[in-house]
């Protein structure tokens, strides 16, 4: 058994909510206030998650939560949130956060007590609480011998986490916390495994203790658990290859030899100790499963052609059931088809994957690509391991991603790369697992990769598949003009599939009628055919039909850096009223050429983006128009900032010594909305920050820094808040 935190012994559940009802099927009294600290620090009121401010007033709130009803001075608050070092106003500002998270709770649930705070909750409310006297409760089932029961206690307790405890909260105490509770939940994850070792889960477990030890490497109760359930699991060599690295490792890096318990263990393997045998039979079916991800995107039902493809990709994914890893990398224009191959096959060889496939877009053709590490983190939550079991580093997730993939068939399929030093921590290593990879460019550094050149379709595919998407009667009647469509088309799928697809929602058109338009667009044609501009010609047809007000704003809005705008700062960038923008806006997106992934938000693909820039240096006249609209941009930004910044801190002067600015910004009805804006808004501020640090717009963008300085403290974003802070340096 191990330590961990105790229950508190003022705190009586109240009926239906103790652990036993909990887990005997009566149903808990659901409290009307509820709290989080084991994941986010969140607050909802019934069915409402209530707003709890920005990251510092949070982290009041959880300091004043983790206390458990006491009171805590304004004293200990300051030193919680910022240790030796608080801010001149410090006791103004615990005092401000307090006065609006009073506002924002229920009555009575923060009161003021003695010179200090507390918050009161009632029993339930707080999933830490919860989870205590859950383990209070397993404790207990497991001291009466109802080992089934303990466990499930347990498990309940766990499943209470919901990614790593007050998480994205600043402060010393957080940080404290932070760290006592994931050694708690590492606590808990231990007593569990041992509670599966009891019942004879074994072979279920190892793969779990395998992720754990990667993970935490010196920590030797887990090792202690990973050679025992080895051992149990028929593979003696193993459990003592376990300990032999786990001494090595204890004598690399901290001088030590490992306790008398690990030792004693690898003794009593040597010797084949009876009394380390299998337990008998498992007291239940084991409720732990191996996760097997699903993550392949649905193939496209008018799949065309490229059979030859198709079995050579085929046949290369299959010698992975041998004894080597197979990577095949496709390379191609834009346009040619590669996801649409490779999604293709990977459903074909999905019977050669029975333990899952993963995929992910790398984004390597646009401007925020994605970062191996943040995919690793993924892959490794979706083949089931825990938050709290990812590390940190690049070097250390790829191993572990190797070694939970240890064992396992699973296919990955990469899309979209950026080049070969993206993909290599992504890729298995492991024999039986396999990797098909696709990028723009052919990965000749991707050392044992299958390399294949994908060409556009022949004549036969290109007509089968406009065919398949436009309706044979219509093809049929006129086959030589969707012959000389397809050829316009340069025999380039998505090319083709755009074409068909207008023709196919035009009951009115003739195919001669689509034929006659692409062949008006000689030079657009010509670049369909040029490398890498296919895919800007495909996009041209679409763009030489708006008219001039949608063409300029698809132009001028496309300038802009972030990941994507909102709806007053697209206003901004064309200087014009919001429902007019609006109008624009929904008309681009009607035709495809603009997203809007929420509503009054709205973005560009990537190489659209690419795109709608080249035709802004080619058609925007005169060309000081760009540079116009991006700083009203960062007028908009700067002068709503600097109401958020004047909002939260009354008194302040600070923006009156800002750069004036022509645009009066975002109007705020009071500081929650305006705390609110500035965080959603970080990732857009902090590019148009990036974008606008030459000469004109410099002062501007280190003001907009300066207005915008809450975003320092916002958990990712400061790290993008540094990055642009010191771009700016740099620049001045």
């Amino acid at each position: 058994m191990v330590d961990v935190p105790r229950v508190p012994e003022q705190r009586r559940p109240a009926s239906g909510n103790t652990p036993e009802e909990r887990t005997e099927g009566h149903p808990p009294e659901v409290p009307a206030s509820r709290f989080s600290v084991l994941g986010p620090v969140r607050a909802w009121h019934g069915p409402d998650q209530l707003n709890t401010g920005s990251p510092q007033q949070r982290a009041l709130l959880a300091a004043l939560l983790l206390r458990d009803g006491r009171t805590a001075t304004a004293s200990e608050l300051i030193d919680a949130l910022w240790g030796e070092e608080p801010p001149s106003q410090a006791l103004a500002a615990v005092r401000t956060y307090a006065s609006r998270l009073r506002k924002v709770l229920p009555p009575g649930v923060l009161v003021s007590e003695s010179g200090g705070y507390a918050v009161q909750v009632a029993d339930g409310a707080l999933d830490l609480a919860v989870a205590e006297d859950l383990w209070a409760a397993a404790e207990k089932a497991r001291g009466a011998g109802d080992l089934c029961r303990a466990r499930a206690l347990v498990n309940k307790a766990l499943g209470l986490w919901d990614g790593e405890p007050l998480a994205n909260v600043p402060g010393p105490y957080a940080d404290t916390q932070r760290t006592r509770l994931d050694e708690w939940r590492l606590q808990l994850l231990e007593t569990r495994l041992d509670m599966d070792l009891e019942q004879g889960c074994h072979a279920e477990a190892v793969s779990e203790l395998t992720a754990l030890t990667a993970a935490h490497p010196l920590r030797e109760r887990l090792r202690e658990l990973q050679m025992l359930a080895l051992y149990r699991s028929g593979r003696q060599a193993e459990a003592l290859a376990v300990y032999a690295d786990t001494r090595r490792l204890l004598a690399d890096e901290l001088g030590v030899d490992p306790r008398p318990g690990l030792k004693e263990l690898q003794q009593r393997i040597l010797q084949a100790d009876p009394g380390l045998a299998e337990p008998s039979a498992p007291a239940q079916e084991p409720s732990t499963t191996v996760v097997r991800p699903a993550q392949l995107p649905a193939t496209v039902p008018d799949f065309t052609g490229r059979a030859s493809f198709v079995d050579e990709l085929s046949d290369i994914l299959s010698t992975a059931e041998g004894r080597v890893m197979a990577v095949s990398a496709l390379a191609g224009i834009g346009g040619v088809g590669k996801t649409t191959l490779a999604v293709h096959v990977a459903h074909v060889a999905r019977a050669h994957f029975p333990d899952g496939q993963l995929y992910v877009d790398l984004q390597g053709a646009g401007a925020r690509v994605a970062e191996p590490e943040t995919v690793l983190g993924a892959f490794l939550r979706a083949l089931g391991t825990a938050d709290s079991a990812i590390p940190d580093s690049l070097e250390e997730r790829a191993a572990l991603y190797r070694s939970v993939l240890d064992g396992r068939r699973v296919l990955v399929l990469l899309d979209n790369a950026r080049d070969a030093a993206q993909v290599r921590p992504l890729l298995p290593g492991m024999e039986g697992c396999a990797a098909l990879v696709t990028s723009r460019v052919r990965m000749v550094d991707l050392a044992g990769a299958h390399l294949v050149d994908l060409d556009v379709m022949s004549p036969e595919e290109a007509l089968l598949l406009f065919t398949r998407i436009v309706g044979e009667e219509r093809v049929t009647a006129e086959r030589e003009a969707a012959l000389d469509v397809v050829a316009a088309c340069g025999f380039l799928p998505l090319a083709i599939r755009i074409a068909a697809s207008r023709l196919a929602a035009r009951r009115t058109w003739t195919v001669s009628t689509l034929a006659a338009k692409l062949a008006d667009e000689r030079r657009r044609l010509d670049e369909l055919q040029a490398g890498d501009l296919a895919v800007k010609a495909t996009f041209e047809l679409g763009y030489g039909q708006l008219e001039p007000a949608q063409a300029r704003a698809f132009r001028l809005l496309g300038l802009a850096d972030g990941p994507d705008l909102s709806l007053a700062a697209a206003a901004a960038v064309l200087d014009l009223p919001v429902d007019e923008t609006e109008d624009l806006l929904e008309s681009l997106v009607d035709t495809s050429l603009v997203e809007s992934a929420a509503p009054g938000r709205y973005r560009y693909h990537d190489l659209v983006r690419l795109y709608a820039r080249a035709c802004a240096e080619r058609d925007e006249q005169p060309p000081s128009e760009r540079d116009a609209a991006m700083s009203r941009l960062l007028d908009f930004y700067l002068a709503s900032a600097a109401r958020v910044y004047a909002i939260e801190r009354p008194g302040d002067r600070t923006v009156d010594h800002l750069e004036p600015t022509e645009h009066a910004g975002q109007d705020f009805t009071d500081d929650t909305k305006a705390l609110d804006w500035l965080h959603s808004e970080a990732a857009c501020i902090l590019a148009c920050v990036q974008q606008s640090l030459g000469a004109g717009m410099l002062r501007r963008a280190v003001d907009l820094l300066l207005a915008s300085k809450d975003l320092a403290e916002s958990g990712a974003s400061s790290l993008r808040y540094e990055a642009a802070t010191s771009a700016a340096r740099d620049a001045a």
